[in-house]
């Protein structure tokens, strides 16, 4: 997998939720804080979005606008609607709508949807990201975005056969398409990159990243790494550690132990097995690291996590 789709895998937990809702004025709905990361696209009409930090954000149609830190928030008809809180179901999904007694046609239709996150393992790609990403709809502008959000709409709207699995498929989807575009373009487009923004636009760092992604059990030297980027040791070292934060080595670790963190959640292999394919040639080095990392030991954690 490539450095941003592994940065979502590392972090998801649980199933995505989505749903088409039809607004009539006035009307107006709170988030509070969560564990989750929030999109809402406005299909039809307008919406004010109000973070709880920042200034409020006019939405129009085609708009889109993707909430990653689980901050609370409230979507509305108009600045001075009073929301209603969403009480959300014990399962995370949001609650249904009672069907409007009304014939006329909404004013807003939005297209809203969750994806629930381990926020303890935070990937920096994600924790940089500003309270708020605004992808206004611009013509041909995000196309692939655009059809995703298309395709999304019509499966909600007219469910059919097989429409569960195409759903959450469409959300992973939906959701690598939102940060690729915010960090190919509108992070770009504020001026020189800096953090992850610049680290993806730079071939010597995104190469060593790849490497270390695409097998976090070999047993990597900075000089290796450096090398995939044609870069000396020395140089790759400073403009890595400059754009990602920490140096190479460090991130291998700390990658090392995201991934063992997602196998125990998600796969029942033996810890042995874990430890081989995070790097460590012995389970009791493996068990060491890990408690050093996450404050409990493999088996523990992963109890906790099922």
């Amino acid at each position: 997998m490539d450095v941003l789709s592994d940065a979502i895998a590392a972090m998801r937990t649980g199933r995505p939720h989505s749903g088409r809702r039809d607004k009539f004025a006035p009307w107006g709905m709170r988030i509070e804080d969560s564990e989750g990361a929030g999109f809402h696209v406005v299909l039809r009409g307008s919406a004010w979005l109000l973070p709880s930090a920042g200034e409020a954000v006019a939405l129009a149609p085609g708009d889109v606008v993707f909430l990653a830190h689980g901050r609370g928030y409230a979507l509305t008809s108009g600045p001075g609607v009073e929301p209603e809180v969403v009480r959300f179901q014990p399962d995370g999904s949001p609650p249904e709508p009672p069907s409007p007694a009304r014939d006329s046609v909404p004013d807003t239709v939005l297209l809203c949807g969750a994806y629930w996150l381990d926020r303890s393992r935070a990937h920096p790609l994600l924790s940089e990201l500003p309270e708020v990403v605004h992808l206004p709809a611009k013509l041909g502008a995000h196309q692939s975005l655009r059809a995703a959000v298309e395709l999304l709409g019509t499966e909600l709207e007219e469910p059919q056969p097989g429409s569960d699995t195409i759903v959450a498929s469409l959300l992973d989807t939906l959701l690598l398409y939102i940060l690729r575009a915010w960090w190919q373009g509108e992070a770009r487009a504020e001026g020189h990159p800096t953090g992850w923004a610049a680290a993806l636009a730079d071939p010597a760092v995104t190469a060593a990243l790849q490497a270390i992604h695409a097998a976090p059990d070999h047993p990597w030297t900075v000089e290796e790494l450096g090398a995939h980027g044609g870069l000396s040791r020395a140089a790759f070292a400073r403009r890595f550690t400059a754009l990602v934060g920490r140096p190479p080595l460090a991130y291998l670790t700390w990658w090392r132990m995201t991934t063992a963190g997602r196998l125990l959640r998600e796969a029942d292999l033996p810890l042995r097995h874990v430890a081989q394919r995070t790097g460590y040639t012995s389970e009791f080095a493996f068990a060491k690291a890990f408690k050093r990392e996450y404050g409990v030991a493999p088996g523990q954690y992963r109890r906790k996590a099922s």
